[in-house]
């Protein structure tokens, strides 16, 4: 089923008390106007961005790369949460049966909109770390001076992200599993469901029972598998979801 408006069952399963697991990837960001670096538009200084994003561009190139997150880091500081962002706030808030919000965005968007219960699958732009003992710590600055930045151990800090070749974060995945095993509702804003294993999470929720719905302009490998698709952006289609349960986006 195709349409911009909510099914009745659909508005049932938001306002009903069971979980909700929502996925949301970079379509959701990018209504934010930060850029997705997927297809022949998304170049950095001419640049393919996933050449940068791994692990031997960073032990070859260090500063390029930390140039690259510290454009990011400006670009997402700049960047507002977009009524997409503000709508999932609402919803965790407002609904009592609890929603679990799991994203492969970086930016913190969705933090900054007011969601609390966050489960970051590439990890953080805001976060740094240490290249000798892997502590993490969060520094929310715009701009990191000088470049390469240091610990204070005098080790090399890394941006606190998921590049290509690595491995998610063992217990982000496994909160969003467990979220996608649970849920009796799944909601799939703004991804292209090509990236795995996040992909893999709607086809769990519906393996469990989960009414699985997909949010997006265009079709993606995932829509043949769905129970719903609608078709419009996020920042549209998700306020008009939770105005049809009674709630409202903060002003």
């Amino acid at each position: 089923m195709t349409s911009l408006d909510p099914s009745p069952r659909l508005r049932e399963l938001l306002a009903g008390p069971g979980p909700v697991l929502v996925l949301t990837g970079a379509g959701v960001s990018a209504e934010s106007g930060l850029a997705t670096f997927r297809g022949p538009e998304g170049l950095w200084e001419g640049r393919d961005p996933r050449e940068l994003a791994t692990p031997e561009a960073f032990a070859a190139d260090p500063l390029t790369v930390w140039r690259f997150y510290d454009w990011r880091r400006r670009s997402a500081a700049a960047a507002r949460p977009n009524p997409g962002h503000l709508a999932l706030a609402a919803l965790e808030a407002g609904r009592a049966g609890g929603l679990s919000l799991v994203t492969q965005n970086v930016d913190g968007l969705h933090e900054r909109a007011g969601s609390r219960d966050v489960v970051r699958l590439h990890g953080s732009l805001w976060l740094l770390r240490c290249t000798a003992d892997g502590r993490e710590s969060e520094d929310l600055r715009a701009a990191l001076a000088p470049l390469p930045p240091r610990c204070e151990c005098g080790a090399m800090l890394r941006p606190g992200v998921v590049w290509f070749g690595e491995p998610l974060p063992a217990d982000a995945l496994a909160r969003a599993e467990r979220a996608a095993r649970d849920c009796s509702l799944a909601l799939v804003a703004g991804t292209s469901s090509v990236v795995y294993p996040a992909a893999a999470l709607p086809r769990i929720a519906r393996e469990h029972g989960a009414h699985v719905v997909e949010i997006n302009p265009e079709p993606t490998p995932l829509s043949p598998h769905v129970d719903e698709r609608l078709a419009g952006p996020a920042g549209e289609v998700l306020p008009r979801l939770v105005r049809a349960i009674g709630l409202e986006l903060p002003a």
